[in-house]
């Protein structure tokens, strides 16, 4: 874990762990000694995802970077998203996302970036591709993460190094999150 982007100090940790527990979800996440990662969080059915996966980032110590709509980012709650590692994006602009971080990635000599495939926290019968483009753009490979509300667990999944046949990967990551339990089940569709 020592390549990882590391982040937040003893109290925040500390925070963290002590949020989780209180909600009653356990940590199963395993970082690969890598310096870049494009995250997938998933399912995001819930506003509750991005809560427990920011207390779960503060309990790993862990920085990691995730993307929301711009109209969160406005005050008084702005200055905390961007310390939690909040990224606002302009939804409009969804073409120059890709570019954008790719360029990042090339500039960082460690980075860490979660990204949720379904776009939205209704129901996204197919995912955007933004994801395994980062990736492939990069050369960073994919980590798989969920968060199973059956079992109040925060996990991680294999790592996917993407082959440029988006298709056949899709099927590979999508198969894995089947297995999970969103909060909303009826939101979920692991499936392109």
């Amino acid at each position: 874990m020592s390549q990882a982007p590391q982040w937040a100090g003893p109290f925040a940790r500390a925070l963290g762990r002590s949020a989780l527990r209180l909600l009653g979800w356990q940590l199963q996440v395993e970082f690969p000694p890598l310096p870049k990662l494009v995250i997938v969080g998933a399912p995001h059915t819930s506003n509750w995802d991005g809560i427990v996966a920011v207390a779960a980032i503060m309990a790993l110590g862990v920085r990691v970077n995730w993307f929301a709509k711009d109209s969160l980012f406005r005050w008084p709650f702005r200055g905390l998203l961007v310390a939690l590692g909040g990224v606002p994006i302009a939804r409009q602009a969804a073409g120059g996302i890709v570019e954008q971080t790719s360029a990042i990635f090339a500039a960082k000599s460690q980075l860490y970036v979660a990204v949720a495939p379904e776009g939205t926290r209704g129901r996204a019968p197919i995912w955007k591709s933004g994801f395994y483009r980062i990736a492939l753009a990069s050369g960073a490979p994919i980590l798989l993460a969920y968060l199973d509300y059956r079992r109040k667990v925060i996990g991680s999944g294999p790592l996917i190094l993407p082959s440029g046949d988006y298709d056949a990967d899709l099927a590979q990551i999508q198969q894995f999150y089947r297995d999970v339990t969103p909060r909303h089940p009826q939101r979920f569709a692991a499936e392109g």
